[in-house]
């Protein structure tokens, strides 16, 4: 018997550690709540996976088995473990981040001390860091380059669901009770957190498979077209698995009726691709959570405005797009991928603050955090990272209000103080008299900052960076 030590991977289908033990013998599933790693939790996380692990415990009780939990350091604990079952060993799937490399490598020592077999597989992403390199062998830089190899790269398959598992109770052991999120030390969150585990994720992919991502490329930036596949959460912490849902892709690659329906598949798998390609950045990176990855000759001279970032946190800018994205984060502990962008365009170039205080803020909210994603789209924004939007490519708040939300349908859900203004008004906010703006939404704030100027800041801003 083995134990198979679940971490980012909360599902018992397409999962490549849990299907090669159950390939090779007796395997017992376990899960340790490490307070090493609930330090960088947040509220909405902790719940999301709560509900997640308590999903897969039923996954286990119909195979007649259980989830073994226990609380504390896994390089004690599962050793622990080990001799208590009389197990083989432990094996479980790989993260790619710092923390958890270094994680990793203190219980594989634990493990080789008691000589116990302690085995780690190839999971999360399709392609393992440093499988996809130029040329010349290094990790790559540029998305581009990096898409077009992982296209042509083939996937593999799914793999199947263990058909039973171990119930620890036939080895005299209890399965462990499920801590409370307030034993975890968190409260319940502010927001509604969606249902997670397996289920959920493949009642979603399919739904999404169906229809949405045939317009993918067509509808994705536009909010309150509700075009997206809404399963980061599931992929962040693995309800369900990359090969299952590039699976799904290819199946409607297959019933695409026309080139363009194709086409918006294929963007879609590109946004898988981008996922894999900020992982790779991370693994060989793992400076970057919290340092620039791109150098300037000089620091960037971020301000520091206490006023302006509470505003911003809590979606008071007068920037519709801007709040509207905000309040969401607040309200479902997710925000839409083009309106993450552009919240993080205004932090950086307009209100010129420091991209790491809205990663910490994301980090604290979102449900879907993923540090290399994360981490990648915010120096994506603050034109510091790999393949960075160009510092003088600015986004217009209220350009990007107008273009993606022309109907200010999704402004208006998110920020209900403008729900009797007119398009016209909303997108134009910034442009209305003082009179005018009392009389459209006499609730909502006037803009905090100027954006002509602010852009022309930035610009002054980075170019001192640059040692212009």
């Amino acid at each position: 018997m083995r134990l198979h030590w679940h971490r980012q991977d909360l599902r018992g289908t397409d999962n490549t550690a849990l299907a090669w033990a159950a390939d090779h013998g007796d395997v017992l599933p376990v899960f340790v709540f490490d307070d090493a790693v609930l330090e960088h939790g947040s509220s909405p996380r902790v719940r999301f996976m709560l509900d997640a692990l308590a999903d897969l415990r039923a996954f286990y009780r119909e195979r007649g088995g259980d989830l073994l939990v226990r609380h504390g350091d896994p390089a004690v604990v599962l050793p622990a473990l080990c001799e208590e079952l009389d197990a083989e060993g432990a094996l479980w799937n790989r993260d790619y981040s710092g923390l958890a490399q270094a994680r990793d490598a203190r219980v594989k020592e634990a493990l080789a001390d008691r000589d116990l077999e302690r085995q780690s597989f190839h999971d999360d992403i399709h392609h393992e860091p440093g499988s996809i390199t130029t040329n010349q062998g290094e990790p790559y830089s540029v998305y581009t380059y990096f898409w077009k190899k992982w296209r042509d790269r083939a996937k593999a398959d799914p793999y199947p669901a263990p058909e039973s598992v171990v119930d620890p109770a036939d080895h005299a052991v209890e399965a462990g009770e499920m801590p409370t999120i307030e034993e975890l030390g968190f409260e319940e969150p502010d927001c509604n957190v969606e249902p997670a585990g397996y289920e959920a994720a493949r009642e979603r992919l399919d739904a999404f498979c169906e229809s949405a991502v045939f317009e993918y490329d067509d509808r994705r930036d536009y909010p309150a077209d509700r075009a997206t596949s809404k399963l980061s959460a599931h992929l962040r912490w693995g309800t369900i698995g990359v090969r299952e849902v590039y699976a799904a892709t290819e199946d409607a690659t297959m019933a695409a009726e026309t080139e363009t329906e194709r086409e918006n598949v294929e963007a879609f798998q590109s946004q898988l691709a981008w996922r894999e390609f900020y992982t790779h950045v991370l693994y060989f990176n793992p400076e970057v959570v919290s340092q620039n990855y791109k150098e300037y000759e000089h620091g960037i001279r971020w301000r520091e405005d206490g006023e302006e970032l509470a505003a911003w946190k809590a979606g008071e800018t007068g920037y519709p797009i801007v709040d509207a994205g905000m309040r969401q984060l607040l309200a479902e502990g997710y925000m839409h991928n083009r309106v993450r962008m552009i919240v993080a365009s205004f932090l950086t170039k307009d209100l010129l603050q420091d991209w790491r205080e809205g990663y910490d803020h994301f980090r604290e909210h979102l449900v879907d955090h993923d540090t290399a994603n994360d981490n990648g789209g915010w120096q994506w924004a603050a034109s510091t990272g790999t393949d960075a939007q160009p510092y003088f490519r600015i986004f217009n708040p209220m350009t990007q209000g107008e273009r993606y939300d022309p109907d200010a349908e999704y402004i208006r859900e998110y920020v209900p103080e403008l729900a009797d203004a007119d398009p016209d008004q909303i997108h134009g906010w910034h442009e209305l008299s003082l009179p005018e703006r009392k009389a459209a939404a006499p609730d909502y704030p006037n803009p905090i900052v100027d954006h002509s100027e602010r852009r022309e800041q930035a610009l002054a801003m980075f170019e001192e960076a640059r040692g212009e």
